[in-house]
């Protein structure tokens, strides 16, 4: 199973009918606007949900959801792929840091984190945390948790941050330093990560989820449920608020959704703008939406035809619908994107980089200036990739006024990861949102990156990556990422037209619950602070 977003997603036939039927006129712009619902965004759950001013009720058993399950499932947090995987994760282990819902990192288990350089980093322990089984937190533990990525036969996700990892030495059973190879001022962050979550010293067997975190393992049945009983010993005073937590998978978004509405569960992960229009009239749900840097994007190889020729590649930049996606296909729920992968909330944005529009006239210029005019290409769809296969047939639509001719493929969900993701000319992919701008870059930019999707690459960009990490101070940070941003804008394969909120569901009875950035379900963390009023 992948690690990016593969949630359902339902394309609407209103909205296909007429992405086939539109003219590239006004009218016809005009007629797709109006196809799909436009809902305001926004949505931060809704007023009469609001928690802020009641006390927390203590206890009770809460029922979610998410939309992953496999027999992958994994407590193992190197080997966490999924939203479910980051969610029962949490749910046993803490980290060293953890990221509130501004994305800053916190001290965690590390009652402190300091360096002066970037390179040494001196944590030190909160005191008094143990484990479930009742064995004190010790810096061995954690030396343990970070080098065990570095060993290949562990097949972790985070064996390339792990690289970084120098050297760990204990100095006493409660500090520790930690040497990297090259100074990164994102390490508390990069230690907020699910993948480098605390476990204990030798842990092999994961089937137990014996960590720090506020709930005890009670069931864990991959591909099914993961059950978890309060930790009475949490490190976090007062919390967490439950007492039982049931995570289940449930792929079938219809059944993911019918059974929220019907009570049997509490709450409930990936929503589609149609559920939500579907919760909002009942009057007894609330809806989450977490404006995030998740996006689909359109992936043009640029090592091989057509994309090796940039002309092409700009063509197809200024044939993105991207307002028109976010209004039809996304009904609200999104935000337009700039063909970079920082979103425009994000504070490393660019701002100066000009909005590209729709311009059928640039694209049918870049088009003829590449040579092919009246040729054709394929773009590879896929359903259960959100806005792919509307995306698709948007492009075809307005390819033909720009001189080319577009064959949408839709091919099935099964194997598409495997099979087509980075290896067709032309076609989707899905980027679940980084904690930091670098983690984002560094996985799927540099020209060594293990999932450089377009195959791009700039030695320019590179060394700016390199030289981030290492600067400290935050406004020369964001003059680098602004370099990188528009490096990306100008000459990159990959074009990202839009962003997309993620929805959750909950029943009027969930409380203490709000939209964090980081992730659904509150950066995959909602059991930690959500109760049940009585």
């Amino acid at each position: 199973m992948s690690k990016f977003r593969k949630e359902f997603s339902r394309v609407t036939p209103s909205l296909t009918q007429a992405i086939n039927d539109v003219s590239i006129t006004r009218r016809g712009m005009m007629k797709l606007l109006s196809a799909g619902a436009v809902m305001s965004t926004g949505l931060i759950g809704f007023p009469e949900m609001s928690f802020a001013a009641e006390n927390p009720v203590k206890g009770g058993k809460m029922r979610a959801a998410v939309a992953n399950a496999s027999a992958t499932d994994t407590l193992d947090p190197a080997k966490g792929s999924n939203s479910g995987d980051y969610c029962r994760q949490f749910m046993f282990y803490s980290g060293l840091t953890e990221l509130d819902k501004s994305l800053a990192a916190k001290p965690a288990l590390a009652e402190s984190i300091e360096s002066s350089d970037g390179i040494t980093w001196q944590i030190k322990l909160r005191p008094g945390v143990t484990f479930h089984d009742g064995k004190a937190l010790t810096t061995q533990d954690v030396i343990y948790s970070l080098t065990r990525h570095k060993d290949p036969a562990v097949a972790s996700v985070a064996i390339s941050q792990a690289k970084q990892f120098s050297s760990l030495t204990a100095a006493s059973p409660t500090e520790l330093t930690l040497v990297l190879t090259q100074p990164n001022f994102d390490i508390p962050t990069v230690l907020a990560t699910s993948p480098f979550l605390i476990v204990q010293d030798g842990t092999k067997d994961f089937s137990k989820g014996v960590g720090t975190g506020p709930y005890k393992m009670k069931a864990f049945n991959p591909g099914v449920s993961t059950v978890g009983v309060k930790n009475p010993n949490y490190w976090k005073p007062g919390l967490p608020h439950l007492d039982e937590v049931e995570l289940m998978g449930v792929t079938d978004q219809a059944a993911r959704v019918n059974a929220l509405m019907s009570g049997d569960l509490h709450i409930v992960a990936t929503l589609t703008s149609n559920d939500v229009k579907r919760l909002r009239q009942s009057g007894q749900f609330g809806v989450l939406e977490s404006k995030s840097g998740m996006y689909t994007n359109l992936i043009i190889r640029t090592d091989m035809k057509p994309g090796s020729n940039e002309d092409f590649v700009l063509a197809m930049k200024y044939l993105q619908p991207r307002e028109m996606m976010v209004k039809t296909v996304m009904q609200g729920f999104g935000q337009v994107a700039n063909d970079t992968p920082v979103p425009p909330w994000h504070p490393m944005y660019n701002k100066d980089l000009p909005q590209r529009p729709l311009d059928i006239e640039k694209a049918k210029y870049h088009i003829k200036k590449a040579g092919m005019a009246g040729a054709s290409a394929e773009i590879i769809t896929t359903q259960n990739i959100e806005g792919s296969v509307e995306g698709g047939q948007l492009i075809q639509q307005l390819g033909r006024s720009a001189g080319m001719n577009f064959n949408v493929r839709r091919v099935p969900y099964d194997g598409y990861w495997s099979t087509h993701w980075t290896k067709d000319p032309v076609g989707y992919g899905s980027i679940n949102p980084r904690p930091t701008i670098d983690l984002l870059l560094s996985q799927f930019y540099l020209s060594d990156a293990p999932n450089n999707e377009s195959g791009w690459k700039n030695p320019q960009f590179d060394q700016l990556v390199l030289a981030a990490r290492g600067e400290s101070d935050q406004g020369k940070r964001k003059q680098m990422y602004g370099d990188m941003q528009k490096l990306i804008y100008d000459h990159c394969g990959t074009i990202i037209p839009t962003f997309i909120s993620s929805l959750d569901g909950h029943s009027s009875k969930v409380k203490g619950v709000e939209a964090w950035p980081s992730g659904m379900m509150m950066g995959y963390r909602f059991h930690e602070f959500a109760w049940l009023a009585s």
